[in-house]
Order: C-alpha cells, then structure tokens, then sequence
C-alpha cells in the first residue's frame, strides 16, 4: 500500500494540531489548510467536495435504528446532479418540464440493465415500482434505487426533480454507525458552507430513534476529497 504524499502528510500534521473546533472555526481552518503548506509543495488544482462524517449512538443492525434522510441544503452543493426519471402518460411530460435529464420506462430499465448508470439520482412514480424493482441489485448497492422514504418514489415528480437538481443530498448510516454526506465545495464562502452543515445536522439531530440510548451525535468532522479531517466540537 503507498504511503501519504508530502502534501497530505503536511496537513495532516497541520490538522491533527489544530484539536477539536467550533464549527466556523473548522470550516475556516478547512478552507485555509493548503496555504500552509510549503512553497515547493503544489495545491490541489480543482475545485473540491466538501463532506462532513458525523458518528451516531445508534447500532444500524437494528431496524428501529437505521437513520436516513434527504434534505434541500441552503446553498446546494455546487454540483449539476443528473436526474432519471421512470414515469409514464403525463407524468413523462411534466417531469421533462421540470428539467429530468433523461425520462422513460422499460426502454430506460433495459438501458440501466445494459450497465448505463450515468446519473446522480433516480425518481419513480409509484406506478412504475414494476419497472423499476427488478433493478434493485443493480442500483441498490450504488445508492441509486428510488425509494419512497427518501421521497424518490412520489406522485409529485415535479418537485422532487427540481429539488433534486438544486443540490438535494440524501444521507443512510453506514455499518459503523456513521452518516456521510455531500456539503458543498472548497469554493463556497466559509458562512454558506457553514449554514449547509448547521442545516444538515439539525436535520440529523431531528431523527433520533426512539430506540437510540444515551449520546445520540458522538462526533463530527468535515473534510475534503484531498484533505485531512478536522474535529468539529458536538
């Protein structure tokens, strides 16, 4: 396995000494950790994804505890998301309207089948759940396949499409009992990047099985896609 480059081992280093912060603080830090690095040692040339990991008191093997969501963030997250759409009469012509990048049924579902997955988000109206269940082997470990609770599967395509294409991000809890999601981008101002996560973690904060005993958020950090992570205080 390679090791850490120079540059990640810098700011690791940098990271690991600036502790647990508020979160604007971390926000800030998070957006200024390439400026210490050395001069000999290049900055990342793109404009990054910024993602906050957030570790939950609960024990996703259990049913009543699985914590999952989706949610308009303030600002979006500075990213076009691909949309498809399985509908049909119309359904086809007003999720065009709202702007689905590609819209079908059975001629979509073969597509998919053939190994075409070039989309962010998958919406069905409840009468296409035919069409659509059989690909659940092929979508589902992608995170693809639509899904009523996540408001994927609905009759109002319209909006779930336009919320979607204006940065809806939607959030499951992994295995370790952690929640990642999508915040924005490295080119966001400091304030907007901190009110996504503010919003995203009431939301969290708001789904609290009743199951779930004792500290229910046990830890936060936001990071990059090539950067460090940095402890936000909880």
């Amino acid at each position: 396995m390679a090791g850490q480059s120079k540059r990640m081992k810098s700011l690791s280093k940098k990271a690991a000494a600036l502790g647990t912060m508020q979160l604007p603080e971390a926000v800030k830090a998070l957006k200024g950790l390439e400026d210490t690095l050395p001069k000999a040692i290049k900055k990342i040339g793109f404009d990054q994804t910024v993602e906050i990991a957030v570790r939950l008191g609960v024990d996703p093997r259990q049913a009543d505890q699985i914590v999952r969501g989706s949610i308009v963030l303030p600002h979006g997250i500075g990213k076009a998301q691909r949309v498809v759409v399985f509908a049909q009469g119309e359904n086809v012509k007003i999720a065009q309207a709202a702007g689905a990048d590609v819209v079908g049924g059975k001629d979509l579902a073969d597509k998919i089948k053939d190994g075409w997955l070039d989309f962010d988000v998958a919406i069905a109206t409840p009468d296409m759940m035919g069409v659509v269940g059989p690909l659940g082997r092929v979508l589902g470990p992608r995170g693809l396949m639509p899904s009523p609770r996540a408001g994927t599967v609905t009759q109002d395509v319209a909006t779930a499409v336009r919320e979607y294409k204006a940065g809806k991000v939607e959030f499951r809890v992994d295995n370790g009992s952690n929640v990642h999601c999508v915040v924005g981008r490295m080119s966001f101002d400091a304030d907007k990047l901190t009110e996504n996560i503010e919003s995203l973690l009431s939301f969290i904060r708001s789904l609290k099985p009743s199951a779930s005993k004792g500290v229910y958020v046990r830890g936060v950090v936001v990071s990059a896609t090539m950067m460090p992570s940095i402890l936000v205080a909880v």
